[in-house]
């Protein structure tokens, strides 16, 4: 596999962020929030996925049945 500069900074990274809240898990979420919180202008924002229709709208079983579902 070869090396990819940009995924070896990323992981650089990603170790020294680790390693400043002693790979404890915990803190590294804080931190990381933290930072989300402080630096809103740089994360992306995705639309949330449709929900599913609610359980009193989804067709019945022989609905489903009939339509070879």
């Amino acid at each position: 596999m070869k090396d990819d500069p940009a995924i070896d900074a990323i992981r650089k990274v990603r170790h020294e962020m680790s390693a400043a809240v002693g790979h404890d898990i915990r803190k590294l979420i804080a931190l990381l929030r933290e930072l989300q919180a402080r630096h809103p202008e740089r994360l992306i924002s995705q639309p949330a996925p449709p929900l599913p229709p609610p359980a009193d709208e989804a067709p019945s079983a022989e609905a489903r049945s009939a339509a070879g579902a």
